[in-house]
């Protein structure tokens, strides 16, 4: 069984975690979107991992992992986590395959990113400013550098004349010390030089995967509510992070997911501009935010908190197709005497239970909530379902019930241990 594995909420939900927990149970690990935007954190026996671009399943050593063309990779970005793995103990070996129509973030492209964000003032996304969005934009606007163009790094080749333009084009745009056509290109042989070995037709190596029978996990990154096409426009990532990025981020068909698991967070939470329609302010905030360790693992920025929005994981639910949840920190939520749940939203007189697909009428919208008791015992770090507090597991049906779909995954710590697993037949075990 091939499973895709993705973001309901608006990222950070803890997918690193969920993926290598599940990666045991599949040959390859497959990336399909994002770039180095992306924070995976693991946490083994008390050592931490962070990954940016390389997948989760990388830990194991018999999992062949995959970043496919969907995605949009910073050169340096990628060996310098290869080269963490390595001091870490994990060596990457021939465990890794690169897609040839990969996209590259150029060192151009995170200032062109910076220099958009500051014309926009307080109009700002709120991006990580590391140039995926110009990485995207350069892709569809058809001048983008592919990994597979790396080959030829000469001065009088096809690529010298595309990064000659694209140089000249920065240029133009930023005031100030300009950049060296010729240096870029001979950092990009150096670069190929090191990663050449990885690069391979990333579909056709899937669809030989699957005829020999190997089971695949597809990884997603960022969430359901950032897709380009899906999210809350403008608010969002350049890729689509929903179910459909699968197959065109790796080039396999529909029929290649069997089944689909949406990872939420017990509560919401949100990095960068954009609505939050349950999101807390003062000391409610705060307790989440710090009892989570609510900051971004990619840029160290503080998460907005909020309750859980009921809403957002049905509208989630229903475009992905999810057959069931992967419910992670329930633990932040040790100690609460009350907790609510976003069931509706109002806006005006008007009561609504589908999520707007307009963000100016998301942001106008007041939550309705639903009041559940909290619980005093100490979730944390608990692996077995009956030891878990009555409220607790009465919080978990009652999410359940709402999203119409069962949570199989109950995540109770940081550590991969801390973990209970309900249902294995729906995951494919």
């Amino acid at each position: 069984m091939n499973l895709a594995v993705l973001g309901a909420q608006w990222g950070d939900e803890g997918k690193g975690k969920v993926v290598d927990l599940l990666a045991p149970r599949f040959s390859v690990v497959a990336r399909y979107q994002g770039g180095h935007n992306a924070g995976h954190t693991v946490h083994v026996s008390g050592q931490k991992f962070v990954l940016h671009l390389i997948p989760s399943g990388i830990l194991h050593p018999e999992i062949t992992c995959v970043i496919g063309n969907g995605t949009v990779i910073d050169l340096d970005a990628l060996l310098s986590e290869v080269e963490m793995l390595a001091s870490l103990g994990i060596e990457v070996g021939d465990r890794l395959r690169i897609s040839n129509n990969a996209h590259v973030i150029m060192p151009y492209h995170r200032d062109i990113e910076l220099l958009a964000e500051a014309r926009r003032g307080e109009r700002k996304i709120g991006t990580t400013s590391r140039g995926i969005g110009p990485a995207y934009e350069d892709k569809i606007g058809r001048r983008g550098i592919r990994i597979g163009d790396l080959v030829d790094c000469s001065e009088t080749g096809a690529l010298a004349g595309i990064v000659r333009e694209n140089v000249a084009a920065r240029n133009r745009l930023i005031s100030g010390a300009a950049m060296d056509w010729k240096v870029v290109l001979a950092q990009l042989a150096v670069s190929w030089e090191r990663l050449s070995g990885w690069v391979t037709d990333s579909s056709l190596w899937l669809a030989r995967a699957r005829q020999a029978g190997q089971a695949i996990l597809f990884e997603g990154a960022q969430g359901a509510l950032l897709d380009i096409d899906h999210g809350t426009f403008p608010y969002v990532t350049s890729s689509n992070a929903t179910v459909g990025g699968v197959c065109t981020g790796l080039g396999v068909p529909p029929s290649a997911i069997d089944r689909v698991l949406g990872v939420v967070k017990a509560y919401t939470t949100r990095v960068g501009e954009g609505p939050l329609p349950t999101e807390l302010s003062g000391s409610s905030g705060d307790r989440l935010r710090e009892s989570g360790q609510e900051y971004g693992a990619s840029t160290g920025r503080p998460r907005r908190c909020g309750w859980f929005d009921a809403v957002a994981m049905r509208y989630a639910v229903r475009l992905n197709g999810i057959d069931a949840l992967a419910v992670t920190k329930l633990d932040v939520l040790d100690g609460l005497k009350e907790i609510q749940v976003c069931t509706a939203y109002r806006k005006g007189s008007e009561l609504l239970h589908d999520f707007p697909a307009d963000s100016v009428v998301l942001a106008s919208c007041e939550p309705v909530y639903e009041t559940l008791p909290g619980w005093s015992w100490l979730t944390e770090g608990v692996q077995r379902e009956e030891a878990l507090p009555p409220e607790a597991l009465a919080y978990v049906a009652r999410l359940e019930e709402l999203a119409g779909v069962p949570a199989v995954i109950l995540s109770t710590g940081s550590d991969r241990i801390d973990t209970i697993f309900r249902d294995n037949e729906i995951l494919g075990r």
